[in-house]
């Protein structure tokens, strides 16, 4: 089973277990975070497509770290004007467990 988020302006692809590495989230380590903007869900052979989300369905995760990315360098230059302009640049990152990802026919099970 995996599913399509939307989360951050991006779109991810995720399943149960995986890590996946987000633009910053506002979310302290430990804690969970849901995330409502599906939109796709693939279970065993049965996609859903939603339009433009996937109604009932979440995904849940938690957060694992936060941290900075491997720096860039940023470097603009204007040739025979003597511009030049050096710039490093470290992203920042929120570290997703996904933990669950819960649609109503799941829910209906576990009750």
């Amino acid at each position: 089973m995996y599913a399509i988020i939307e989360a951050c302006g991006k779109q991810y692809k995720v399943s149960e277990g995986d890590t996946v590495f987000f633009e910053k989230l506002e979310a302290e380590e430990g804690k969970k975070v849901n995330f409502d903007k599906v939109v796709l869900v693939s279970n065993d052979g049965e996609v859903n497509v939603g339009n433009p989300y996937v109604k009932g369905v979440k995904v849940e995760g938690k957060v694992v770290s936060h941290g900075k990315g491997k720096k860039i360098i940023v470097y603009k230059m204007k040739p025979k004007a003597n511009y030049r302009r050096k710039q490093g640049h470290r992203q920042p990152y929120t570290k997703v467990e996904i933990t669950a990802i819960k649609t109503k026919s799941t829910e209906k099970k576990e009750a």
